[in-house]
């Protein structure tokens, strides 16, 4: 994070080349990367768009986004993408907040945006790490579901080593230990 990738003496120059090299080793899924936002290095979205089409020209299967908080967002880009010719699943990234703080530094460096209603959710909460996860599990829930109702049935659920706080999110979904199951909702983590 902070500079500019530099490949490897030998090695791959991008993504792409790298999705192609996998593919010269077998019929395998490929998963990729994808920036809702755009990648922090790329020049502008269409040229972000143009490497997520080479990686999936060269053999990706699906694509992971970067995590986002704006639904809008999302579906925006999706279009974009569709637009583009791409027909992969876009899985998109959900992270339920740990720490708001924490997250705003890194979303600066990744180039995710964070909403304003992030701050008014969280208000009040940095001393009281119990009604921070609540609230953190009700939001990632929350965009879940919004996903779920714009037709998206795929997750991608960043853990961070945190299980206990995805488990809230699901459980919040009814889809905890006692009811795993919930029509048109697919969840990874």
């Amino acid at each position: 994070m902070g500079t500019a990738y530099q490949p490897h003496p030998g090695g791959y120059a991008n993504a792409a080349e790298l999705v192609a090299g996998l593919r010269e080793l077998g019929d395998f899924e490929i998963s990729v990367s994808a920036y809702p936002e755009k990648h922090p290095e790329s020049p502008d979205e269409a040229s972000d768009i143009d490497m997520l089409k080479r990686k999936v020209d060269n053999g990706a299967c699906r694509a992971l986004t970067q995590f986002f908080f704006d639904n809008d967002i999302f579906e925006r880009y999706l279009e974009r993408v569709r637009a583009a010719g791409i027909s992969i699943p876009i899985v998109p990234g959900i992270m339920p907040i740990q720490n708001l703080t924490q997250l705003k530094r890194f979303a600066s460096m990744c180039g995710a945006s964070i909403p304003g209603f992030l701050d008014e959710r969280f208000a009040g909460l940095d001393e009281q790490p119990q009604a921070r996860a609540e609230v953190a599990a009700e939001v990632a829930a929350e965009q879940i579901d919004d996903l779920l109702r714009r037709g998206i049935g795929d997750f991608h659920l960043y853990t961070m080593n945190r299980s206990a706080l995805v488990a809230a999110t699901l459980g919040n979904l009814g889809l905890g230990p006692q009811n795993r199951s919930r029509e048109g909702a697919g969840a990874a983590a």
